[in-house]
């Protein structure tokens, strides 16, 4: 599995980071942080480039609200410094799930289930 790992991270940037990535964050990368789910937050040592690398799939939307503010500096201390202060009428943080299994399904949508019999029509038929 180690090996099948190692071809995929040469060959494709959505599985994790690059090797050209992980060498720039060796050489010039400063852990500052790490979310819940794994992803980890390094700045350059003089603050000008910041970046994330996720724990498994790379998808933008899994980053949670108040480190994409530090990382499109918004806030310019990371909130392992500095959490924000959230509001009782919050939710939790959630990726986007379009596309997936657990994306939303409007009643009536096709992806539902099995729809009730409609009732509050009758299908035009030609004569």
């Amino acid at each position: 599995m180690g090996i099948l790992n190692s071809i995929l991270r040469v060959a494709t940037w959505w599985n994790g980071q690059t090797l050209n990535t992980q060498f720039y964050t060796w050489r010039k990368g400063v852990k500052v942080g790490e979310d819940e789910d794994g992803n980890a937050f390094f700045e350059t040592r003089d603050g000008k480039r910041r970046w994330v690398i996720f724990q498994g799939e790379a998808e933008a939307s899994r980053v949670s609200p108040e480190w994409h503010g530090w990382l499109h500096r918004t806030y310019q201390e990371p909130p392992t410094k500095a959490p924000l202060k959230r509001k009782a009428w919050e939710k939790p943080h959630q990726e986007n799930l379009t596309g997936t299994a657990l994306a939303y399904a409007p009643p009536g949508s096709i992806r539902a289930g099995d729809p009730a019999p409609r009732s509050d029509y009758e299908a035009w038929s030609p004569e």
